[in-house]
């Protein structure tokens, strides 16, 4: 029957031996986090929102692009030519509120309008707007506007990769967690194990009575139950990283069994933080900040267009006339100028300017609206910041609580083995010790993982992560 009872024990030893696997890969912090900055759908599609605002720019640029324009109107009725014309324009905008023109005109017809001229001519000259659209029009807005998008969108972006980036960070925290404590729970089982061993040996030349083989059995099938379930958690949260693991061709892929986090690079987060610091480089920098701010900047630009309507429209209109499809030719000449030129003047003012009172008003309103939320946005950032701050503050305190903690059921544990091995103290109690030991353990581990996310939480919430 003795032997019946070593052999199961001894069967219980060996029965979770370690099977041959692949070598572990150390998978880096750094090197994930730089791996989802650069290759993750989210930030690849903040990327693509930039480049979309810069091609927004080239197409309000657009607005001051060169054009040629050609006409041709002819009439011919019952042998009778009535009229022909045609004129080709080049018309180059200048960013000044103005615009250049050149053309050339080739006009006939037995019943031609009195007003144009019968022949070949040619024409350069300029239209210009003297109060309405001198100082800003809509060509102008649209471009300013679109460089202001273009830095807005720039935020956005940081403000995405932002949140994406602590997402990222708290799920590899918490598998590198489960990690630790499958590794807790390894070592402690190998302990058991081998304390168990002796024991059956000790059973066996009769220095240990048989409840001891019991309790030492009892204490490996519970680390074993204890690891059995922190081996689902750690496979649980492998696969909830792998939810970050896009590849440069924007695949995704399994994170590989055999990879591990690295459980040195730990204390390189575990740092003391300051938050005049962190205030100091929210308030200016903050991402949401920003956009709130571009913001401002875009309807400052149609605050200052929407002013324009109560200007009178005041356009001036000159071009120099001329024989043949030489526009310049004898043009030094005092005379020809005085006598070949077509001026205009265009001019219109609202009476009771109605459009420009209500449309500039609205956009004041949206300006204060704008500033509302910006005071309103900073200060919930304020407190985000004091509230993360605060509990990294409350868990740095604690780990130092616990690792004094750990050191005294240390020495407690070894002092219960040393009276054990002199024979006054019992395999209960070193259980029991041993058991205090390792659960404080755990709080080590996951006061850890809390102090290191609370760390990067307080750091999002400052806008810092991107």
């Amino acid at each position: 029957m003795k032997v019946f009872f070593i052999g199961i024990l001894l069967f219980c030893i060996n029965s979770f031996a370690s099977a041959q696997t692949e070598s572990e890969i150390v998978f880096s912090f750094n090197e994930y986090i730089q791996g989802v900055k650069k290759n993750h759908p989210v930030a690849r599609s903040a990327n693509l929102s930039v480049e979309s605002a810069q091609e927004g720019i080239v197409a309000a640029k657009g607005e001051f692009d060169p054009s040629i324009s050609y006409t041709n109107n002819q009439k011919t009725f019952n042998g009778t030519n009535y009229f022909y014309y045609n004129n080709a324009e080049l018309k180059i905008p200048i960013p000044i509120g103005m615009d250049i023109k050149a053309g050339v005109e080739d006009n006939g017809g037995n019943y031609i309008t009195r007003e144009v001229t019968t022949g070949k001519t040619s024409y350069i000259g300029a239209e210009v707007a003297v109060l309405k659209g001198l100082l800003i029009d809509k060509r102008r807005a649209a471009i300013q506007q679109a460089k202001i998008l273009n830095s807005q969108s720039v935020q956005e972006r940081n403000a995405m990769v932002n949140d994406l980036l602590l997402d990222a960070a708290l799920r590899y925290w918490q598998w590198y967690g489960t990690y630790a404590q499958k590794k807790l729970y390894e070592r402690f089982l190998d302990v058991a194990k081998n304390r168990l061993h002796l024991i059956v040996i000790a059973y066996q030349q009769g220095d240990k009575a048989l409840a001891d083989t019991i309790e030492a059995n009892a204490q490996v099938l519970n680390y074993q139950l204890l690891l059995g379930e922190s081996i689902i958690k750690f496979n649980k949260a492998s696969f909830e990283l792998t939810d970050f693991l896009w590849d440069e061709n924007a695949m995704p892929y399994f994170l590989p069994g055999h990879f591990i986090p690295d459980t040195t690079a730990l204390q390189d987060y575990i740092v003391p933080l300051s938050l005049d610091d962190l205030m100091n480089q929210a308030v200016p920098n903050h991402p949401e900040i920003k956009q709130y701010e571009f913001k401002l900047d875009a309807l400052e630009v149609e605050r200052k267009l929407k002013w324009q309507s109560f200007l009178p429209a005041l356009n001036l209109k000159a071009n120099l006339l001329n024989k043949g499809y030489n526009a310049l030719y004898n043009v030094t000449d005092a005379a020809f100028l005085e006598n070949n030129y077509k001026f205009g003047i265009d001019f219109k003012v609202p009476l009771f300017l109605r459009t420009a009172r209500g449309e500039y008003r609205k956009t004041q309103i949206k300006i204060q609206q704008t500033n509302l939320s910006l005071a309103s946005k900073k200060w919930q950032i304020q407190n985000k910041i004091n509230s993360y701050y605060v509990q990294n503050q409350l868990y740095a305190a604690q780990f130092q609580q616990v690792a004094a903690l750990i050191n005294s059921f240390e020495i407690l544990f070894r002092n219960e083995l040393l009276k054990f091995n002199n024979g006054e103290s019992s395999l209960f109690l070193i259980n029991s010790r041993e058991s205090k030991l390792l659960e404080t353990r755990q709080k080590m581990i996951d006061l850890q993982t809390k102090l290191v996310v609370s760390k990067f939480q307080t750091e999002w919430a400052a806008g810092l992560l991107f």
